[in-house]
This record gives structure tokens, sequence and C-alpha cells, in this order.
């Protein structure tokens, strides 16, 4: 059984769907919960408490939660919600990021705002929010961290520019962190989730209710991945997709390519390109920092 009683965890995003659905099950296993919700619809827009009313629903089911209205899209405020999460438990033993919103547009009609809106939500308010968590979690030589990614980020989505391009984001700064955490006992790993959600339901001819999520979609069937994520055995480094009930890996493939003289000129490459595009020798990275494939 996978046990997470006592630990801080502070999910950001947690209002509605999966982040709402990650909050009660750790509330439910005796995690204390910071439950953060800026309450904005889909777009980003506005705001209403629904982290207040989770944090009520895991108390009222006998756990420990506090609610968070702030945004992961300010520094300052990414900042706060970690200060939170040690004036009132301690310490912070556990962070989420799953706060998201999302514009669908093709490249030519997304605004220069939208792209910047969606990254700063998406990517930067992750690493904010990491980075505030990182010295804590540094020090007591312990912490999970938990990026939300997206298929759209990692094999690409029509009209999904900025926010795939945030999600794939979020690859490479786990990549780097999980490198850097490592000797402190941090270990830090991407969820791919996918469920009926506000963001799913843009899509109209899905025919998504969010409300009335199907039970093979539901967004309480990605948790167990964010729980495996969460645990003592967790692996670092890795891409774990939670996709309506199936679970899956991602991994990262290279060939073994060719190696050219230094007088070499494009036309050298052109005439061995077959052999470049080939990926019937890849192999697999394996885990982060493991380069030494290309260049054997």
């Amino acid at each position: 059984m996978i046990n997470v009683k006592d630990k801080v965890v502070l999910i950001t995003g947690a209002g509605r769907g999966i982040g709402r659905e990650h909050a009660l099950e750790f509330g439910r296993r005796g995690a204390k919960v910071v439950v953060n919700d800026l309450g904005s619809n889909v777009r980003g827009d506005g705001f209403s408490n629904l982290a207040g009313n989770v944090a009520a629903e895991i108390v009222q089911l006998g756990g420990a939660a506090v609610a968070n209205n702030l945004s992961v899209a300010d520094p300052d405020e990414a900042k706060a919600m970690v200060q939170q999460a040690i004036d009132e438990f301690g310490r912070v033993d556990i962070v989420i990021n799953n706060a998201g919103i999302l514009r669908n547009k093709t490249f030519r009609n997304t605004t220069t705002d939208d792209f910047r809106l969606i990254v700063e939500t998406h990517l930067l308010g992750s690493a904010y929010v990491t980075h505030a968590a990182w010295p804590f979690m540094y020090e007591q030589n312990y912490g999970r961290i938990i990026l939300t990614t997206s298929v759209s980020g990692i094999f690409g989505q029509f009209g999904q520019s900025a926010y795939g391009a945030a999600k794939m984001g979020m690859l490479g700064l786990m990549n780097v962190l999980a490198l850097e955490g490592r000797s402190h006992g941090i270990r830090v790993n991407c969820l791919s989730p996918g469920a009926d959600t506000r963001m799913t339901a843009l899509d109209k001819e899905l025919g998504i209710d969010p409300d009335k999520p199907r039970p093979q979609s539901h967004p309480k069937l990605v948790t167990p991945v964010a729980l495996f994520l969460a645990s003592e055995n967790a692996p670092t480094g890795m891409v774990i997709h939670g996709l309506s009930g199936k679970y899956l890996r991602t991994e990262t493939f290279a060939n073994r390519g060719i190696s050219l003289d230094p007088g070499a000129v494009a036309e050298d490459l052109m005439s061995n390109i077959e052999e470049v595009l080939d990926m019937s020798s890849a192999k697999a990275l394996a885990e982060p920092g493991n380069i030494s494939l290309l260049g054997s």
C-alpha cells in the first residue's frame, strides 16, 4: 500500500477535475494537503473559491487541509503558497504541479499574449512553485516533484502550439531537476494525464461533459500515477501516462547515427542521410543525463 500519511503535499490547480481528485485521495490517505486554485475558468479568467470548497471537503472527511487562492504564474505568490505549507504543517514533502489553462487556437490565430499566458501558467508556474519548494526539500534530503505534461507536447496536437510547447518544456525541466535533486533525495517525474475535464471538453466533437465524466475517463483514474510518483518507491526522471485507465511510460530514444570527418560538407551528410534517419538501431537513453549513447 502506498503510504503518504502525514506527508505534506501542495497541489496546484486542485479546485476541479484531476487536481481535485488528487487532493481528495491524498487527504483520504492521511496526507496534509495545501489545496491551491485561483478559481479561474479554463481560459484563465475570473476567480472563485474552489480551493476552499475542496479543502473543506477533505476536512469533513477527517483529513487536514488548507486552501490557497494564489496564482502560480506570479513568482511571489508561488513562494507564498509554499510558505503557507511550511507555516501550517512545518514542511513540504510533495509538490504536484497541476495548474493549467488552455486556449485552443491554431498558431496563426494565437496572439503573443495567449502564448505568453499559457507558458507562464504551465511551464513558468511549475518552475516558480518548484523553485520555492526546492530549498526546503534540499535541506530535509527528501522531496517529490510531479510536473504535469501532456501528449499535446510529447506527440503534438493540432491547435495547441503554446500548450504543447509549455508541456514539452516540462520534460526538459524534469530531466535537469532529476539530476540535481538525486543526491538530496528529491525525485522528479512527469505525469501525462488523460480524462474528461474542462480542457478536453473544449473539443466539442468529443461530446465531453466535465461535470459528468464517463466512468472509463474519470479524472480519479489519473491519481494512481500521482500517488506512485509521490511514494517512497518513486523513480526519478520518468514520464508516466494515466490515460483513461491505461498506464504506460514514454521514453526518449536515439539511433547510432554517423560520424563525419572534420572537413565534411552538407553534401556528405546528405549522402548518408538515410542512416541518420533510420531508427532501426535506436536505443533508449534510459535516464536523465545518459548521453553517452550519442557519442558511441
